[in-house]
C-alpha cells in the first residue's frame, strides 16, 4: 500500500510530537508523520488519543476489544495491528483478541466484551446502540463517565479507521500486517 500523503521527514517530528505532547517515540509513527503536515490537528488528535489511551477509566479489556472488532469490521489494517500490539502489551491472551473477529460465536469472551462489541457493531451498521444493548452495557459498565467514554471510544475508532484507510497510512517498516496469522477481512485495504 502506498500511502496517498507523503511522510513528513523524520528530522522535522522531535518538535512537532514534543508540541503535540507525545512520547519520543510517537516520531518515528507513520500515522503522526502524516498528521505532521497540519500541526493543529495533529496536536487535537493527539490530544484525544492519548486521552482516551492514557487517562481512560474505562476498562482497557473492553476499549482494546471494540478497537480490534472495529478495525476487524472495517479493514483497517493500521489500526488492527497497531491495537494487537497494545492488547499484547495489556496482557489481553490472543485467543479473546482473536475472537472479536466471529465474537458472536466465540466462547472465550465474557458478558462485558459482548456488550460493548455489540455496541460497537451497531455504531457500525449506522444505527444507534439499541436500548437493549445499553442495559447489557449499563450491568458491565455501571459508572456513567465510563460509558460516555464507550461511545466516544467507539466513535474516535471508527474515526481513525476512516483516516487510515481514506489515506492509506502504511505501517512502520518491518511491522508484520495483521499479527499473529496473517488472516484479514475480504475488504482490507491492499
Amino acid at each position: 500500500m502506498t500511502e496517498r500523503v507523503t511522510l513528513a521527514p523524520l528530522e522535522q517530528m522531535a518538535p512537532l510530537v514534543e508540541a503535540a505532547g507525545l512520547p519520543p517515540a510517537a516520531a518515528s509513527r507513520t500515522v503522526y508523520r502524516v498528521l505532521a503536515h497540519n500541526p493543529t490537528v495533529l496536536n487535537v488528535v493527539a490530544t484525544q488519543i492519548q486521552t482516551l489511551i492514557r487517562k481512560n477509566s474505562l476498562p482497557h479489556r473492553l476499549r482494546e476489544l471494540v478497537i480490534m472488532r472495529i478495525g476487524w469490521v472495517t479493514g483497517s489494517v493500521y489500526e488492527w495491528t497497531s491495537h494487537w500490539r497494545i492488547c499484547m502489551e495489556l496482557g489481553i491472551p490472543p485467543e479473546d483478541v482473536l475472537a472479536v473477529r466471529d465474537w458472536q460465536s466465540s466462547q472465550r469472551l465474557s458478558a462485558a466484551d459482548r456488550a460493548v462489541l455489540q455496541a460497537a457493531d451497531e455504531t457500525l451498521a449506522g444505527k444507534t446502540i439499541s436500548d437493549a444493548t445499553w442495559a447489557a452495557i449499563t450491568r458491565h459498565v455501571t459508572v456513567p463517565g465510563q460509558q460516555v467514554e464507550l461511545v466516544i471510544d467507539i466513535a474516535n475508532w471508527i474515526f481513525a479507521s476512516i483516516f487510515l484507510r481514506n489515506l492509506k497510512i502504511p505501517l512502520e517498516d518491518g511491522v508484520v500486517a495483521w499479527p499473529p496469522d496473517g488472516a484479514h477481512p475480504a475488504n482490507a485495504e491492499d
